[in-house]
Order: structure tokens, then sequence, then C-alpha cells
């Protein structure tokens, strides 16, 4: 109807027809200004209004607006004018997106999947000013709509595409722990989904399509929610995330004979991912380990025989070291130079390349002040930190020697020595989240390293379980935001925080 009264006398016509006698699949076309748009449906109508939706998206500056609006039980108007260049009709199709004016209001920039940006909170990145004269156009994109109570990400994207197919992929893991693997194409794109069963697995890559085509985001556990880092985000959040912790998963499937080894059999998995660009599938595998345990003083080694500290994200990040000094021999050497990762800087040394970002993930969280307020998974109705202000949180804690669990450090400590721990005084290993803390100020290539290049920062951060917004937060960085007066260089890194729904 709306396209009709833009263009009257429009022609439909019917390019094939395929699938089954009881769930057939429709192709229909039509050309609008001199440009063919199709649409498929389980019937003809529903064919010709999806390629009519295309056609009326190539005169809207809002993508999928009516797929945002029929996914939240609105209607459009029957007036509305998709040539307008100014959203000055509020009860119409883009009242949605009309923004308030709050400009100290919080956001942060994230990709739409599209190569442009938008805000995640309510306020959208607003547009240069106009020249007088010219009228102002809408803003760039709509802020995420939350989705309809009471319908989980299949039923929606069914209400927006019906008639998908979702085809199942693999399936995983010992019978205890079985993963499974669905995909479904969208608007010729391709989105995957897993989890423990197959059902999950399907809810997910629906939702990975709600997100990434219609920008609806479903409502998170607060504490559940992903913690964007500070300047541009190459990825989607989530996506991201779920990329990351796929990828070391398969990873360690494929190091132990997909989880038959007795290697397999582990508390906690930790790895570390490179990107080097914004598609996520071009994504590499840097470093696997597993472990939960530290050195017991006696064993120590004063000629580097023995490694002290054995927990999965400390040998990952070590095997990163390995990797680091790798690219940068193979900087040194003129034929492979480009396929370092590694550049000169114009400060002296080298520095990572633009579009390099390291990923570390963990299936739990880290030992020390990020995990021992949050043992157990958030629920819904949980609020935040109840006791934010308690002098228990952002502690440095020490692990606890040959075991497991972390200690509060006291303040009236004496410092530890060699001859003191061979003789039977406790050996103070940092917790993980202290020693976490730490490469978001100093780095994580180490102090041999720092001679040659800059500091180089995780970008982001991954929980496969346990993870909880606030205590992570705090305990990688919030605890030290009032750091002041570091070298040039240095600073405090704020990466992505988030879990994974793997």
């Amino acid at each position: 109807m709306q396209l009709n009264e833009i263009k009257p006398g429009l022609q439909y016509a019917l390019l094939s027809q395929t699938g089954p006698v009881h769930a057939p699949l429709f192709v229909m076309s039509v050309e609008v200004n001199g440009q063919v748009f199709e649409g498929s449906g389980p019937t003809k109508k529903k064919a010709k209004l999806h390629a009519a939706e295309k056609a009326l998206r190539s005169f809207v500056q809002f993508p999928n607006a009516s797929e945002a609006h029929l996914a939240m039980g609105r209607t459009l108007s029957a007036n509305t004018d998709f040539t307008s260049d100014q959203a000055d009709f509020p009860d119409t199709l883009f009242n949605g997106f009309e923004t308030p004016d709050r400009s100290d209001a919080p956001f942060y920039l994230g990709s739409n999947g599209d190569d442009s940006f938008s805000s995640s909170g309510d306020l959208s990145l607003a547009a240069s000013p106009a020249p007088a004269g010219l009228a102002q156009p809408p803003l760039p994109g709509p802020p995420p709509f939350p989705p309809p109570s009471g319908k989980n990400p299949v039923m929606i994207l069914n209400e927006l595409r019906p008639g998908l197919k979702y085809d199942f992929l693999s399936e995983s893991g010992e019978s205890h722990a079985k993963s499974f693997v669905m995909s479904v194409v969208v608007d010729g794109q391709f989105f995957e989904g897993s989890g423990r069963n197959k059902k999950l697995a399907k809810a997910r890559a629906a939702q990975s399509a709600l997100a990434t085509i219609f920008n609806l985001h479903l409502d998170q556990t607060p504490s559940r929610q992903p913690i964007p880092s500070e300047g541009l985000q190459l990825h989607l959040p989530q996506v991201l995330a779920d990329a990351v912790a796929r990828l070391v998963l398969d990873k360690f499937g494929d190091l132990t004979d997909n989880f038959s080894s007795p290697h397999a059999r582990r508390k906690v998995l930790a790895g570390i991912v490179m990107t080097t660009g914004t598609d996520v599938k071009d994504a590499k595998v840097i470093s696997v380990s597993t472990g939960t345990k530290c050195i017991n003083g006696e064993y120590m080694s004063d000629r580097g025989l023995a490694l002290n500290d054995c927990h999965a994200e400390i040998v990952a990040r070590r095997s990163l070291l390995r990797f680091l000094y790798t690219q940068l021999e193979l900087y040194l050497n003129k034929d492979d130079q480009k396929r370092s990762i590694f550049q000169k800087s114009e400060r002296g040394g080298f520095r990572l390349k633009e579009s390099v970002q390291f990923h570390l993930y963990i299936s739990t969280s880290p030992c020390g002040d990020a995990r021992i307020f949050s043992p157990h998974e958030p629920i819904l109705e949980e609020p935040a930190d109840r006791h934010p202000n308690r002098k228990a949180r952002g502690q440095l804690r020490t692990k606890i020697e040959s075991g497991e669990g972390t200690i509060p450090v006291r303040s009236n400590a004496s410092l530890q020595t060699w001859d003191g721990v061979l003789q039977g005084e406790r050996l103070l290993t940092m917790s993980c989240s202290d020693k976490m803390a730490r490469w978001n100020v100093v780095g994580v290539q180490g102090s041999l390293l720092s001679i040659f290049v800059e500091p180089i920062y995780f970008s982001s951060i991954i929980l496969g379980s346990l993870y909880h917004g606030d205590h992570l937060s705090r305990a990688m960085y919030q605890r030290i935001a009032n750091i002041e007066d570091l070298p040039p260089l240095y600073a405090l890194n704020k990466p992505l925080l988030s879990a994974s729904q793997w």
C-alpha cells in the first residue's frame, strides 16, 4: 500500500516457486526506478510484501524500520511520506527513532554490522549541523529496541521473516557436556548459534540475526550485560564474544581428539584470539591453555626451570609472549616483513598494526576480586552489587599454595624473601584478577619486550561462566581508575568485558 502510493501502477512478477506442496516458497520481484527488488515468502502475498519493503527501504534513511516496528507490535500509518527529509510526523514510522535532547547521556560506539556505528544507550550520535537553509537530515541510525515480552528470539524472527529454515551443523563434546551448532540464513546473511541442546542453539542463531539485521537486542540480566571498551569497537560485543569462545573451544577440541583425550579433563580453559580486521571469521587462535594451580614454595627454581603460576589465563599470556617474539623476528626478515603483525613506530621501536587486536577468553571468572563475590551465575532478579563500598571489595589477594582459592593481602604484611619461602613461609602469588589489572596498565608484553615494542593491551576479556559485570569491571580497572602520571604510551586500558553464550 505504501509503495503503491509513491509509485502507482507497479507490476509484480513471480520469479520462482520452490519447496514441497505443504511448505512452498515464492519469490516475487518488482522494478522501481530501474532497480529490481526481490522478496520471498510462504505465499505470493507475503513475497510481494517483502519485495515492497525492500523497495521502500531505498526511500528511507532508517534501514529495517518497518521490521523493527513490526517486531514491537506497531503498525504504520497509512499517510506516511517516505520521501520526506525530516521526521516531523511523530505518530508515523519514524517516531521510534526521534532522539531526546540529552547531550550529557553516556553512550558508546558499537558496530551495526554495516560499517556504521550507533550508540548503545538512548542517545544516538548527533549528525553534523546542516548549513543554513538546508533541511537537517535524520539521525544516522536507530537505537536498539527491546523485544516484545513473552516471545523468544525464534518467534520474533519468524514474525519478521516467516518460513526460515534452521540447519544442524555439528555436534561435539562428551555425553554429559554436548554442544550443538545450528545455523540460519536471513536476507542472504549466515548466522550460527550454539548451545547445550538444539533448541538453545537455534535460539542463539535467531538472536544473532535479530541483533545484526534488525538491531533488536534481547533483555539480559543487568549484571550479565557486556561492558563496552572505550573508543571505537570493530565488532558487535556479543558476536565477538561468541566467536572468540567458539574458536578457543574448537581448537581445544581439535587438540584433545574431540574432548576424548585424558587432557580434556580440566576445570579452567583459557585462550587468546587475534583479529586483524572487522571480520571475526578471519580471527586466529594464538594460544590455548588449562590449569588451576600454582607452585609450592619448596619447588621453586633459582634457574628458571619451574613455572610458579600455572593458572590457565597466566599460561595463555606466556604463550602469547612467545608468539610476539616470533612476530618480531619475522619483521626483521625483509622477505617476511609484511606478514608480521608489527610495524615501525614513529617514536622508535615497533608497535602493533592498527587492525590487530588480541582477545582473552577464560572459561570462568579469574580468581581473586573478580570471582570471590560472584561464585554463582547471576539470576534475572539479582540487582547490581549490593555492597559496593565494603572494604573487602577491590582488595589485593594471593593464591593458595598447591591449591585453589585466594586470601586477602594484609596491609602490614612483610616483604616476601627467597630465604623466607625456602624456610617455610607461605609463597605469595598474585591472584589472576590482580595480574590482569596490572596488564591493563603496563600491558601484556612483559618487561623485556617493553624495550622494543609499545604497550600491548587486550581489546576484550570474555568469560564462559560466572560473569558479573560489576565485579569484573571493578577487578579489571575500576579499582585503579584514579591512577595518574603514567609514562608516555601507557594508559589505563578498559577492554570490552562480556560473557559468551557458548
